[in-house]
């Protein structure tokens, strides 16, 4: 039974629980008894709260993930290179156990590499993350057997991460709580998350948006720096931070953030940078010089073209691409009716990045997850971009199979631009509703139950400093208009009779 302190701090607001107000939602909840009664309790209550609710189907869907790589882990990895596209269990991680020196002892950045690879193409604290597991390995015996106790070693820790992403998904929004299970049911999370070392940055990420949240500006710095030495795309989230922190004149907390987020990448990469100058820079070189690849909109140019797009030509394009994107993203934040939320531009500059670059590799799903959870919390259009997602890793590995394999099973190149193009689309649907809710923020889910920014921290409920364009008799404080206006209107969907006191529900 909850005290009536935690009755009041939810009966003062709409009922969000996604059964209640997602039919997407509501009609999946069949399985486990139906939507949420009338008189079942809003407040949590003993063992089965949400972040252990959500936590747990995180680690199952995870723990299925790894079930669908069995056939790879058993024989397909180690047995010719068509197998383990035909069965779409594909992971980098056995193969670059032995590819990059870990079964040699190698010591990554330091020691160079005998193959055409001279040094780790990773950021250090994934070469880290990467040597942790092969000093964890300590199988012995055959080279496969290493390679399968390596990747098992790594699934047990991005399990871990995995985890992470879900209490922090969980706990960003305080009053939402179940739109985490948008991540831990994720389709393509289960299947992407073992197939590189992604889920560390995303994990890190995930725990920065959780300290934001909380006011906790530092610690939100440190943690993108962490990310950032993990991966580069956690950076990137400083852009849409810098736009809300000019809109509301916070530039104090911008500061701070940032240089907190600047040293402590220093600090890590630091000692390989003074140690080990060359494999330090392998990873910018090598993503500066990377051919075009896999999944990006230049690769269907590329193959359907007479002239080849040189790298630094798909660079050049893609950087201006991103500039004229954080132009748009500038002009959609100072001029839309309300400041937008943070985790909505942290969605959309790491969605653009994704759609220009020269390369997408299926685990970057997993980059933007947690972000489009925090954005858009609504079932149909996130199962609508997941199953656009599900498609192309289906699709990248049969088109894998048919250009290695000698009897040409699987699909041709015209196929696999089918698959991008779903890929290309279904991002871009979700960057579009995203943006409708910045434009129509009565349209946003998140604010209808009177909330103003839940994950913004120092942004949630601030006024607006510099807002060009909003009207003069508008209100100076967003979170007074979301609660006036949205927090009425989020009742008219549903009429459901108010709640009876804490003794009356079961």
């Amino acid at each position: 039974m909850p005290s009536a302190e935690e009755t009041i701090v939810y009966e003062d607001r709409p009922d969000v629980r996604p059964t209640r107000r997602d039919p997407v939602a509501a009609s999946g909840s069949e399985l486990i008894g139906g939507p949420a009664g009338r008189w079942a309790l809003r407040a949590p209550s003993g063992w089965l709260t949400p972040v252990r609710v959500v936590s747990l189907v995180a680690i199952g869907m995870f723990a299925l993930g790894m079930v669908q790589k069995m056939p790879c882990y058993n024989w397909a990895w180690f047995r010719g290179v068509n197998s383990q596209y035909t069965h779409a269990c594909y992971s980098d991680i056995p193969h670059l156990y032995v590819g990059r020196g870990f079964s040699e002892g190698l010591i990554p950045y330091v020691d160079r590499l005998p193959g055409d690879m001279a040094f780790l193409e990773y950021p250090v604290l994934t070469g880290l993350f990467m040597q942790i597991a092969a000093w964890l390995d300590l199988s012995g015996g055959p080279i496969q057997e290493q390679q399968q106790t390596y990747w098992m070693i790594n699934a047990g820790m991005l399990m871990i991460c995995a985890a992470v992403v879900a209490v922090c998904v969980t706990r960003t929004h305080r009053h939402r709580p179940w739109d985490a299970l948008l991540v831990a049911l994720a389709p393509a999370f289960a299947l992407t998350a073992t197939i590189n070392w992604d889920l560390l940055a995303v994990a890190l990420t995930a725990a920065a948006m959780l300290m934001w949240s909380r006011g906790r500006t530092v610690a939100f710095g440190v943690l993108i720096g962490l990310a950032t030495a993990a991966k580069l795309y956690p950076a990137l989230l400083l852009a849409p931070l810098f736009l809300l922190c000019w809109r509301s004149g916070k530039w104090r907390e911008f500061a701070t953030a940032t240089f907190a987020a600047a040293s402590t990448w220093l600090l890590v990469n630091l000692p390989v940078m003074l140690l080990a100058p060359e494999g330090w820079k392998k990873f910018y070189t090598f993503s500066q010089e990377r051919q075009v690849d896999f999944g990006s909109v230049w690769l269907i140019l590329n193959q359907r073209a007479d002239a080849a797009i040189e790298p630094e030509t798909a660079n050049n394009y893609a950087m201006l691409l991103m500039v004229l994107i954080f132009v748009g993203m500038a002009a959609l934040t100072l001029y839309a009716p309300r400041r937008p939320r943070f985790a909505q531009l942290a969605f959309l500059v790491v969605a653009a990045f994704i759609l220009t670059n020269k390369v997408y590799s299926p685990q970057y799903v997993l980059w933007l997850i947690p972000l489009a959870a925090l954005a858009r919390p609504r079932w149909r259009d996130f199962l609508i971009w997941q199953a656009c997602e599900v498609m192309y890793f289906l699709g990248i590995w049969m088109y894998l199979a048919y250009t290695t394999g000698e009897k040409h099973q699987g699909l041709p190149a015209e196929g696999y631009h089918v698959a991008i193009a779903l890929h290309l689309l279904g991002t871009l649907y979700l960057c579009a509703v995203v943006v409708r809710d910045i434009l129509m923020p009565d349209r946003d889910v998140v604010r209808q139950d009177g909330s103003d920014d839940p994950s913004g921290g120092v942004l949630d409920g601030a006024d607006d400093v510099f807002a060009p364009g909003r009207k003069d008799d508008s209100p100076h404080h967003p979170a007074t208009a979301v609660r006036t206006q949205w927090g009425t209107a989020a009742q008219s969907p549903e009429k459901e009779p108010a709640a009876g006191p804490p003794s009356d529900r079961t």
